[in-house]
């Protein structure tokens, strides 16, 4: 079993700290991505309009687009830091691996790739409960279920992938699962706000 007291919980904060503003970088690159002109013509449904039991498999709002630049951006987010971690603060360069350039790359694009696929299985099972594309389950304990699985499935992914290949401690994955939410909260704010998205939150 895996004990964590609070000085153990405070030390992972910036290999937290780490994970999270990586990926909220990549982030950011997703989003611009999204809203420019080079991005529409990979919009398409990942599902291809094709259904399921006379239900769409993902939804419209799963495209190829939305896959194509986390993975490339988390890569070379992860790559930057390694390459400058001797130059990093000392409290941020304390939670990162001595690993290669080579592996924060792999690792980067995996974790990044991981981030976007671990969306799909969620919204294959809206589809399934009739929860249209960007709507809401009209059940109210659904609701808050899916709000909650919205905001954690990214990180959770992404977090399997990096626990995998680099060594990760259990309060890492406590920090990044407050973190991370908080984070993809305000990306879907913003992308809301740029008319991407259908919902606030």
């Amino acid at each position: 079993m895996i004990s964590m007291t609070s000085d153990a919980t405070l030390e992972t904060l910036p290999q937290a700290t780490w994970i999270v503003s990586t990926l909220a970088g990549a982030g950011v690159f997703h989003v611009l991505w999204l809203n420019s002109g080079l991005s529409k013509p990979f919009l398409r449904p990942i599902d291809c309009g094709h259904q399921y039991r006379g239900k769409p498999i993902l939804g419209h709002n799963k495209t190829f687009g939305g896959l194509m630049i986390m993975p490339a951006a988390t890569a070379v987010l992860f790559a930057l830091t390694c390459e400058l971690r001797p130059v990093l603060p000392e409290w941020l360069r304390s939670g990162m691996s001595n690993s290669s350039l080579t592996s924060y790359l792999i690792v980067g694009f995996l974790s990044g790739l991981a981030f976007m696929l671990a969306e799909l299985p969620n919204s294959f099972v809206k589809r399934r409960l009739g929860i249209a594309p960007g709507q809401v389950a009209a059940s109210l304990p659904l609701r808050w279920l899916f709000f909650v699985i919205d905001r954690c499935d990214s990180s959770l992914g992404a977090l399997i992938v990096i626990t995998a290949l680099m060594p990760v401690t259990a309060a890492t994955w406590l920090w990044v699962l407050l973190l991370g939410p908080a984070a993809h909260a305000l990306f879907s704010i913003w992308l809301h706000a740029l008319g991407i998205k259908e919902r606030k939150l």
